[in-house]
Formats: C-alpha cells, sequence, structure tokens
C-alpha cells in the first residue's frame, strides 16, 4: 500500500514539475544551499461537480490507498466546493479537492464544461495514471477566453485538467528556517513573486495555520486553434502549530484557501 502511494505521489510530482519549472528550482535552492529534507504537506485537485468526474470520483483514489476524509470548505464567491482528506501515517501528504459548482454559472460556461466532461471516458477516471493525465479535450484560445471571463478555476482546468494544481512545502520540516517569512524572505530574495492577495502570509497562529505561495509558473500551451503562455501551477508553503492536544493542526481555513487559489490568477 504505501509503496501504490509513493509511486501516485512521485508521478504526480513528475508531472507537476513538467510545467512548474519554478518549483524544482525552488526545491534545489531549499533542499540543496539550504540542506533541508523537502517533504510535501498536502497537494491540491481541481475538477467539476459533474458526475463523470466529480470530488468523490478523485477523492476514490486516495481512499483506495487509506485515505479519511477530513474537512469540508465552502467558498461562495468563487463557487467552489471542497474537502480535504487525510492518512493515519503522519508522512503522508494530505490532499485537497476542489470542484467547481457548475450549475452556478453562465449558460455559456456550463455548456463549454460539458462538453469537455463529455469527452471523458469513463473508465478513464478510475485509471491509476487518472490524477496526473491532463486534458481528455481541446479548447479552442477563445473558450478558454471566454471562461477566464468569468471563472479563473474553470479557464485553468480547460487548459490543464487533471493534475496537481499545487504541491506545498511542509516549513516544520525545513531545518533552517523557523518562520514562513523567513521562507518568503529566502524566496524574494532569489527574485520569485509572491502572492500578496490577502497579505503574502494566509492565516495566523491563532489559525494554526500559515500558507504562502508562489504565483504560478507561465507555461506555453497548445490550444486547439494556436499556441499561448498563460499560469499554470504554483509552490506552497504551510507552517502548521499544534492544537492544545499537542498534535499539528492538520485541516485547512477557508479564507486562507481562497487566497492561495488566486495563485493561478493571469492578471496578478
Amino acid at each position: 500500500m504505501h509503496s501504490d502511494r509513493d509511486t501516485l505521489f512521485e508521478n504526480l510530482w513528475n508531472n507537476y514539475r513538467e510545467v512548474t519549472p519554478k518549483a524544482e528550482e525552488i526545491h534545489r535552492i531549499l533542499g540543496g544551499t539550504q540542506g533541508s529534507e523537502i517533504v510535501n504537506d498536502h497537494i491540491a485537485l481541481r475538477t467539476f461537480n459533474l458526475d463523470r468526474v466529480n470530488l468523490d470520483k478523485l477523492a476514490a483514489h486516495f481512499l483506495a490507498l487509506g485515505y479519511k476524509e477530513g474537512g469540508e470548505y465552502h467558498f461562495e464567491a468563487k463557487k467552489l466546493y471542497a474537502r480535504h482528506f487525510e492518512h493515519e501515517d503522519p508522512t503522508a501528504p494530505k490532499v485537497f479537492i476542489s470542484e467547481l459548482l457548475v450549475e452556478k454559472f453562465s449558460p455559456g460556461l456550463q455548456k463549454a464544461v460539458h462538453e469537455m466532461v463529455e469527452q471523458v471516458d469513463e473508465n478513464a477516471v478510475s485509471g491509476d495514471d487518472f490524477l496526473y493525465s491532463g486534458t481528455h479535450w481541446q479548447v479552442d484560445y477563445a473558450t478558454y477566453k471566454q471562461l477566464l471571463d468569468e471563472s479563473e478555476y474553470a479557464a485553468w482546468m480547460s487548459a490543464w485538467g487533471y493534475r496537481a494544481n499545487h504541491f506545498t512545502v511542509s516549513v516544520n520540516q525545513l531545518k533552517q528556517f523557523r518562520t514562513l517569512e523567513e521562507v518568503n524572505q529566502l524566496l524574494k530574495d532569489e527574485g520569485y513573486t509572491l502572492n500578496s492577495s490577502g497579505g503574502e502570509i494566509k492565516g495566523s497562529p491563532e489559525e494554526l495555520l500559515e500558507q504562502s505561495s508562489t504565483m504560478a509558473d507561465r507555461v506555453e500551451v497548445s490550444f486547439r486553434d494556436q499556441k499561448a503562455t498563460i499560469p499554470s501551477c504554483f509552490y506552497e508553503f504551510a507552517l502548521r502549530y499544534p492544537k492544545p492536544d499537542g498534535q499539528l493542526y492538520s485541516g485547512f481555513v477557508a479564507a486562507s484557501a481562497d487566497k492561495i487559489f488566486e495563485s493561478t490568477d493571469a492578471g496578478m
């Protein structure tokens, strides 16, 4: 079971770093020059709430590996619903899965999303490689822009499909750093742009979780009719604080996650 889990996360990482060159560089900076072991706190996956590909379909892959359901989260403004999953093995990365509430959008967006999802082979969804299989459709650039006007999340999905939207460095496990501010400062000194929506650090010790992230890499993608350079994935950093029982908090803070989603915004 452990090796199945390791294999899945290794495949997710290899797929993610192909379109997130910054993550590999930062991984090297923190691990190489700083001499810290890089431990992945969590990954995030995106999908649509349509039956064929909904959150439960993605979660099934992790439940089969011994994961259990954690908290649930509602994002009213972005029209998203999410849940997180964790494993009794504390070294296993947590998993945050969100889904777009498609019916809350315009008929145009609904039509575009339904057309994409209808192209996904139902058997593919249960395949071992589905979570890093990318897109199962091709949209034209105008459709991407149309989706972007209404939902950055939907546009991102149209271009990138099924892959880790981000990996997350566990700051608790970094030897050389005591605070998230120190990590952020190193990244800025190295020339990386951080997501400043809601402040560079989202959350607080009182909420038992602090998070920061880079802005997404910009990578060329082939749409049906042309190539364009758009935001891909980003790298996150999380510092967790102990609960009263001494165990590190393992959940997520909805208000912080709301701002983290904006790491893939094109305009920032």
